[in-house]
C-alpha cells in the first residue's frame, strides 16, 4: 500500500469535515447539546462530522473496518480500522473556546499506519504515515531536544468522571508544576499531542483516555521521534487508557513521578 498517497487522501477528507465544524461553530447553540455520561457532551456537529469522515473514508477503503467514539460505525476490519474522534474538544467546542480538533488514525494488522490531526481554528495539519515521518502543513516535524525537565513545557488533561484517582493526580501535578516550567490544559488530547510531536511541548500525560483520543497523536509523535508510553512504563496505552508521550530527553525523569502516585 501506498501510506504517504493514502495519507493526502486522509487529509483531504479530514480539511473537508473541518470546513463543516467550523461553519457549525460560527451559528452554534450550546443548548443543542446531549449528555452521553457524567460530564461527557455531545452535540449534533459531531454526530454529523463522523458520518461525513466515515462515509468519505469508506470510498477510499472499502474493506476498512471503524471504531468511532459516536459509533455511527464500529466494526473492526479483518486488516485495516480507522480509529475516529470526529471532535475532539467538544467541551470547548460548546463553550466557544477555540482549541479542538479531528483525530484519525489507521491501523493494519493492529499497528498504525497513518495518523493525521486536523487543529480546526488554526489550520494546521498534522500528519504522519509508516516510514514517511511527521508533518505540519506539509512541513516536516520533530519532537524537542529539550533534556533539562526545569525548562520543559508539560501538558495534561483533568479526569471528568472516574473521580477516585483524583486526589493522587492532583498530587502528581503539584510535584510536576514544581519541577517544570509550566502545565498546560488545553482540553484535546489529540491537539497536547501533536504539539509534542512539534516541540511545543516536551511531554504529555493523561489517563481516562479512549483509543480515539489518542490513536492519531500517539502515532505522530512517534514517527516525529517521541515516545509514547503508559504510567507504568509499558507500551500498552490503549488497553490502560494511560499515556505519557515525551520528547525521548526527559522520559525516564517524569515516569519515575508519575509512578509514586500510580
Amino acid at each position: 500500500m501506498n501510506y504517504e498517497l493514502l495519507c493526502s487522501k486522509v487529509i483531504a477528507v479530514t480539511r473537508l469535515t473541518g470546513n463543516f465544524i467550523r461553519k457549525e461553530a460560527m451559528s452554534f447553540d450550546a443548548n443543542a447539546i446531549e449528555y452521553k455520561g457524567l460530564n461527557d457532551l455531545v452535540s449534533y456537529v459531531d454526530k454529523n462530522a463522523e458520518k461525513q469522515i466515515v462515509k468519505n473514508l469508506t470510498k477510499i477503503l472499502p474493506e476498512a473496518g471503524f471504531i468511532t467514539e459516536e459509533e455511527t460505525e464500529n466494526v473492526k476490519g479483518q486488516t485495516y480500522t480507522w480509529i475516529i474522534d470526529p471532535l475532539d474538544g467538544t467541551t470547548n467546542f460548546i463553550h466557544g473556546i477555540p482549541t479542538y480538533s479531528i483525530s484519525i488514525a489507521l491501523y493494519e494488522n493492529d499497528q498504525p499506519v497513518i495518523g493525521v490531526v486536523y487543529e480546526i481554528n488554526r489550520g494546521e495539519m498534522f500528519a504522519a504515515y509508516r516510514g514517511g515521518g511527521a508533518y505540519l502543513n506539509n512541513k516536516p516535524i520533530r519532537v524537542s531536544q529539550n533534556n533539562n525537565l526545569s525548562k520543559c513545557l508539560l501538558a495534561t488533561g483533568f479526569p471528568y468522571y472516574q473521580f477516585d484517582k483524583q486526589p493522587q493526580y492532583i498530587q502528581l501535578f503539584t510535584e510536576m508544576m514544581q519541577q517544570c516550567h509550566g502545565l498546560r490544559r488545553i482540553g484535546s488530547a489529540a491537539v497536547d499531542l501533536a504539539y509534542v510531536a512539534c516541540g511545543r511541548f516536551d511531554a504529555y500525560f493523561e489517563y481516562n483516555l479512549n483509543s480515539y483520543d489518542v490513536a492519531a497523536g500517539a502515532f505522530i509523535v512517534q514517527q516525529a521521534g517521541g515516545t509514547i508510553l503508559n504510567f507504568s512504563g509499558g507500551e500498552e496505552i490503549f488497553e490502560t487508557r494511560e499515556v505519557l508521550a515525551t520528547n525521548g530527553q526527559v522520559t525516564d525523569e517524569i515516569l519515575s513521578t508519575i509512578k509514586k502516585y500510580f
